[in-house]
């Protein structure tokens, strides 16, 4: 199975103990975690926005009165923009 080597500072590593012990984890079971926890996190993030966009012109339609429609993905405006 492939493995990585991760480099801390002391104290960066003693955090990491600290959250992995509140966890009741080994550190190597937390950062494991961390990192497939993270990366199913943007899986849903993205589905999640993917989704929104499919249906905003349905909701805006619906709802006309609602907070005005935020621009379409890929339109140029960012969100600090809206």
């Amino acid at each position: 199975m492939p493995s990585l080597n991760v480099s801390f500072t002391d104290e960066e590593l003693e955090g990491v103990r600290v959250a992995a012990a509140a966890e009741g984890k080994s550190l190597k079971q937390y950062l494991h975690d961390l990192g497939v926890r993270e990366h199913q996190r943007n899986q849903f993030i993205s589905g999640a926005l993917e989704w929104g966009d499919r249906l905003r012109k349905e909701f805006d339609e619906a709802f006309p009165k609602e907070v005005p429609p935020r621009p379409a993905a890929g339109s140029g405006r960012g969100a600090a923009a809206a």
